[in-house]
C-alpha cells in the first residue's frame, strides 16, 4: 500500500482537478495523474472519471474516499501533534459566521495584526454551514445548537434593546411600560406583517407584546439606519447599538427590559489536536467576548 496514492487521490477530490491537486501537492500534474493510475490499477477500479471538461466520482471512488479522507486527516493530526506545541499560527485559516455580527470584523483584524503569516476567509451568512463538509475551520452561532459532533465553545450571550432616537421621542413620547409599544411606530426585524409580538424580559418576568410594524425589514442595518433616521422604536441587538446609545445617537427606552437572552458560541470539528491558527483565534474570541463589550457599561 502507497500511502502516497491514498493522499494523491484524496488532495484531487478536495482540489477538484489534476491541476489544482498538483499546486496543493507541490509536485507535477503528471506525477498526479500517473499516482492515481497506478491506485486505481492496485485496486481494479475506476475511482474518477475524467472528461475533457470535468472529474467526477464513480460510486466506488466515492465510497472509498471516506476512508481515505479519515486516513489523511490522521495522519495530518499527528504530524501536527508533534509540531503544534512550537509553531507560529500560518496558513488560511477558514471561518463562518452569522449575518450582521459586525463586531467579529474588530476581533478579525486584531488576530491578522497579531500573526502576519495568517490569511483569513470570513463567510458571513444565516445558512447552516456543515463545518466538515464545505472546509471551515470555525463556526460562529447564535441561539441553541443542535446535536452533532462539533465542539462548541461558549462566547457569552446577547440580547436586543429597545431603542429610538431622540427626535422620535419629542415628537412622540416615551412609552412607560412594554404595552404602550402597542400605541407605537415600531420597526422590527424580520419578514412578515401580521401577528408580530415582541417578547420582552425583566428578571423572571417575560412579556409578549403584540404590536402592528411601521417597517418590518429583514436587514439589521437598515432597521438601525430607520431608528436613527426617527421613523420608530426598533428593537436592536446590543452589538449593534451600543455605540449610538452611547454617543446620543440613540435612546434606549425600557431600560429594565430587553429580549431574552441569546446563547453565542464557537463550534469547530472534533480533533484532539488543535492547529495554532485556529487555537489562537478561539482564544481570542474568547477573551474579547467573556464579557461582551457591549455590556461593560449601563446603557443610556
Amino acid at each position: 500500500m502507497d500511502l502516497n496514492e491514498i493522499l494523491i487521490f484524496a488532495r484531487i477530490v478536495q482540489a477538484g482537478s489534476f491541476t489544482a491537486a498538483a499546486q496543493t501537492l507541490g509536485m507535477p500534474k503528471s506525477t498526479v495523474s500517473r499516482k492515481l493510475s497506478q491506485l486505481e490499477d492496485r485496486l481494479g477500479a475506476r475511482l474518477i472519471q475524467r472528461t475533457t471538461r470535468k472529474l467526477s466520482m464513480s460510486d466506488v471512488g466515492r465510497a472509498y474516499y471516506q476512508d481515505c479522507k479519515r486516513i489523511v486527516a490522521q495522519l495530518e493530526e499527528a504530524e501536527l501533534a508533534v509540531t503544534s506545541m512550537q509553531a507560529e499560527p500560518r496558513g488560511l485559516l477558514r471561518i463562518t459566521a452569522p449575518l450582521n455580527f459586525g463586531f467579529v470584523g474588530v476581533i478579525a483584524a486584531e488576530f491578522l495584526s497579531n500573526y502576519p503569516q495568517v490569511q483569513m476567509e470570513l463567510q458571513c451568512t444565516d445558512r447552516m454551514v456543515d463545518l466538515v463538509e464545505e472546509g471551515f475551520d470555525i463556526g460562529i452561532r447564535a441561539g441553541r445548537l443542535s446535536d452533532s459532533t462539533l465542539i462548541a465553545r461558549p462566547l457569552g450571550a446577547g440580547n436586543a434593546l429597545v431603542v429610538a432616537s431622540a427626535e422620535y421621542t419629542e415628537l412622540h413620547g416615551v412609552p412607560g411600560t412594554p404595552h404602550d409599544l402597542k400605541g407605537h411606530q415600531c420597526l422590527l426585524f424580520g419578514a412578515g406583517w401580521e401577528g408580530r409580538t415582541l417578547t420582552l424580559k425583566s428578571g423572571s418576568r417575560t412579556l409578549e407584546v403584540p404590536v402592528r410594524p411601521r417597517l418590518a425589514v429583514n436587514d439589521l442595518e437598515i432597521l438601525r439606519e430607520a431608528a436613527l433616521s426617527g421613523a420608530g422604536v426598533a428593537m436592536l441587538p446590543a452589538h449593534h447599538c451600543t455605540g449610538d446609545l452611547r454617543s446620543g445617537r440613540l435612546r434606549r427606552l425600557l431600560p429594565e427590559w430587553t429580549s431574552p437572552d441569546t446563547p453565542t458560541f464557537a463550534v469547530y470539528p472534533s480533533t484532539r489536536h488543535l492547529s495554532p491558527k485556529v487555537k489562537a483565534f478561539l482564544d481570542l474570541l474568547q477573551e474579547r467576548l467573556t464579557p461582551p463589550p457591549w455590556n461593560l457599561d449601563p446603557a443610556p
